[in-house]
């Protein structure tokens, strides 16, 4: 439910979050819900204790940026930095390496060093011509430092890049698909290996030869009923399943027309 409400109503979510907290607060993804919607309702300090929790029940710095925005939201921008710099960024994915940089840009902009906060965003997805999911926040960010620094020409030109990588990634809806983006101009193309996505694997495996392909074709059915199910499972979902809840509940399930049975059998008797 918190994951649904998030975007329409953070407050409400952040409630719900709380609430499965209280009953399930060791199982790490309720912890990085409860930071989430805590870092959507500006609870800065909340949402660090619980991104730390989650981080020291995971073991996983996806959340990274995060808590460096955090930081810098309680008014610390060189612990900001500091814990910025203490994660290893190339064990990072890349739409978390490219939200950390702006953290850090922005972490940079609180203390007032415009050169460094525009030198944080100088990382390799910074290229104008093409668009990912991360594109057009980092494209944003450069054009808001340059901007700052009284370079307006080229902040007007990433400004226009950052609204036409959104445009298209919104009419195309390509996730991690990369798009080459020019003016007037969408062509779709994927990177090498290092950024193409399981859907791309399945795509490729459509080119094999015939007689694999009814194996196959099984196996990719499989994995897809498996992700829809999966897609549609709430964070409470997770909870309930992760409690137990829904077994006791399917058992009551079952259990009731056996008393019924047995009520009946009484009666007779």
């Amino acid at each position: 439910m918190a994951s649904q409400l998030i975007d329409e109503d953070p407050a409400l979510a952040h409630e719900h979050a709380l609430a499965a907290s209280r009953r399930a607060g060791r199982i790490a993804i309720v912890r990085e819900t409860l930071g989430i919607t805590a870092y959507a309702t500006e609870d800065f300090a909340l949402a660090l204790r619980e991104l730390r929790t989650y981080r020291r029940i995971s073991g996983k710095d996806d959340q990274i940026a995060l808590m460096v925005d955090s930081e810098r939201g309680i008014g610390r921008p060189d612990r900001a930095l500091e814990t910025g710099r203490a994660v290893d960024r190339s064990a990072l994915t890349t739409p978390v390496r490219v939200a950390l940089a702006i953290a850090m840009s922005g972490a940079r902009l609180d203390q007032g060093d415009l050169e460094l906060a525009l030198g944080e965003l100088e990382i390799p997805e910074l290229d104008p011509d093409r668009a990912f999911e991360w594109s057009p926040a980092l494209f944003a960010a450069r054009a808001a430092v340059l901007e700052d620094l009284g370079r307006d020409e080229e902040a007007a030109f990433w400004a226009h890049r950052a609204d036409v990588a959104a445009e298209a990634l919104g009419v195309d809806e390509a996730g991690d698909e990369e798009l080459i983006v020019e003016d007037g101009l969408i062509e779709g193309d994927f990177d090498d290996d290092e950024s193409a996505t399981d859907a791309d694997a399945v795509e490729l495996a459509a080119d094999e030869p015939l007689a694999e392909d009814s194996a196959d074709d099984s196996v990719v059915d499989e994995i897809a009923a498996d992700e829809s199910v999966i897609e549609e499972l709430t964070v409470e979902d997770e909870v309930r399943e992760l409690l137990g809840e829904d077994d006791d509940a399917a058992s009551d399930d079952d259990a009731a027309p056996d008393d019924h049975k047995a009520q009946g059998s009484e009666q007779e008797a």
